[in-house]
């Protein structure tokens, strides 16, 4: 029997099974399945009619199956390994190519599952402000907002997912019909500027009045929203000086933000009239004004 196994040319049929894979799969195939469908046959006249027969052929088949699978895999383990190897580059290149896409995907499966935004909100985003006028998986369409005036610019911009992400969103839905507006205005040091505060007062609160039980509503639901108390509906007027020794009355108002602009320029209006009231020689003055946002 030893001598059988030595007389068989091994290493030459494993150096013709890698130089000839394919012909050598095919043959070693049809060998497993002549071998298969004898050893069935062989079983069936065996065992008789019952569970056992039913058991044995199953099985042998499954171990046949087995067997082939393995040995496939033990020829063309490096062919395989080689596809691996390409299929992951290849899926790596593909990630790659495509990563900006992936991210706005992402992005749009953050925006519709924590929902810090909806159709219609203003939000400020990558440094504009605007209201959310459409979402898809790939990116935000914005009407723009000036961060000044608050009023529409006209520009549809289009921002991608991925910003959603990457960056912080800030919802201003709340200032789309009441604002925080603030703004200062600079006059010159000639006078005392606490004499006309409690005028100026009066006058900002007669402006706000015609809004006024509508504002109180309307900050009892953002603070309800936002489970904090930050707003105070009462106009606050204040003094102070810049860099330059000038006096700068800041006046800070909860109004509608429609008319905030209006209302500031008659509050300013009347800063002018009680000033030069105070200045009966007529004391040149230059004024700047702004808004603070």
């Amino acid at each position: 029997m030893q001598e059988f196994w030595e007389s068989i040319p091994i290493a030459q049929i494993m150096l013709f099974v890698n130089e000839y894979k394919f012909f050598s799969s095919i043959l070693l195939l049809g060998c497993f399945v002549l071998m298969k469908q004898t050893v069935v046959r062989l079983l069936r006249r065996r065992y008789q009619r019952g569970a056992n027969k039913r058991i044995a052929v199953n099985s042998f088949k499954n171990i046949i199956n087995l067997a082939v699978l393995l040995l496939f895999i033990a020829l063309w383990s490096g062919e395989l390994q080689n596809l691996a190897f390409s299929i992951a580059a290849f899926m790596v290149a593909i990630v790659l190519a495509t990563r900006e896409f992936i991210q706005c995907f992402l992005g749009y499966l953050y925006a519709i599952s924590a929902r810090p935004f909806r159709i219609g909100d203003w939000v400020q985003l990558n440094n504009v402000s605007g209201e959310v006028v459409e979402l898809d998986w790939a990116k935000v369409t914005v009407l723009e907002i000036d961060e000044q005036s608050m009023d529409y610019t006209g520009k549809h911009l289009y921002i991608p997912n991925s910003l959603i992400v990457t960056r912080t969103v800030t919802n201003l839905n709340f200032l789309k019909r009441y604002a925080i507006h603030q703004f200062k205005v600079t006059l010159e040091p000639h006078s005392n500027p606490y004499q006309i505060v409690p005028q100026l007062l009066d006058r900002a609160r007669h402006y706000c009045e015609d809004f006024r039980d509508v504002a109180e509503r309307y900050k009892g639901v953002i603070e309800r929203q936002l489970d904090t108390e930050f707003i105070d509906i009462e106009p606050d007027i204040s003094v102070e000086t810049n860099i330059y020794g000038k006096y700068e009355i800041c006046v800070s108002l909860f109004c509608p933000s429609e008319q905030k602009h209006h209302i500031q320029q008659k509050i300013t209006a009347d800063i002018f009239l009680h000033w030069f009231e105070q200045a009966p020689a007529l004391v040149p003055i230059t004024s700047t004004i702004y808004a603070e946002h």
